[in-house]
């Protein structure tokens, strides 16, 4: 089923000159759980929350979409807004699963953070968050 013009009518970033912003926009999944997504962002910044200084990361993003998917422009916006930012490499993981969890609502997300070597040491992290089964 191709892309159709009610796919695209809650899309505000796609297309505009959209300033970065903490949210994430989606379109509809024409395959509700049956689709798995992998984006992969490999140029990622953000700072260290104690002395300033830049991290960079890539990071790797998995979900199994329910009845939406995420927009990747949006998604790109919503990495930019790290940039900076002072956070630790694993709240990292968890806050974007989060904020995958809420504007998404997927069935089912992991984040895996990839940083770069710094004072010798490189940190990967990584987050799963699955929807609770519903009870009958």
């Amino acid at each position: 089923m191709p892309t159709s013009a009610s796919d695209l009518k809650n899309l505000t970033k796609l297309g505009s000159k959209a300033a970065p912003s903490r949210t994430l926009e989606v379109f509809p999944n024409h395959a509700p759980g049956k689709l798995t997504v992998k984006l992969e962002c490999t140029e990622f910044t953000c700072r260290c929350p104690l002395t300033g200084q830049p991290d960079y990361a890539v990071i790797d993003i998995y979900y199994v979409p329910d009845k939406f998917v995420v927009e990747s422009k949006s998604l790109k916006l919503y990495l930019e807004t790290f940039r900076d930012s002072g956070i630790f490499h694993e709240h990292l993981a968890v806050d974007i699963a989060g904020d995958f969890a809420r504007f998404v609502k997927p069935l089912s997300v992991d984040v895996v953070v990839k940083f770069n070597v710094r004072g010798g040491i490189a940190i990967a992290a990584e987050y799963h968050w699955e929807r609770a089964a519903r009870k009958k």
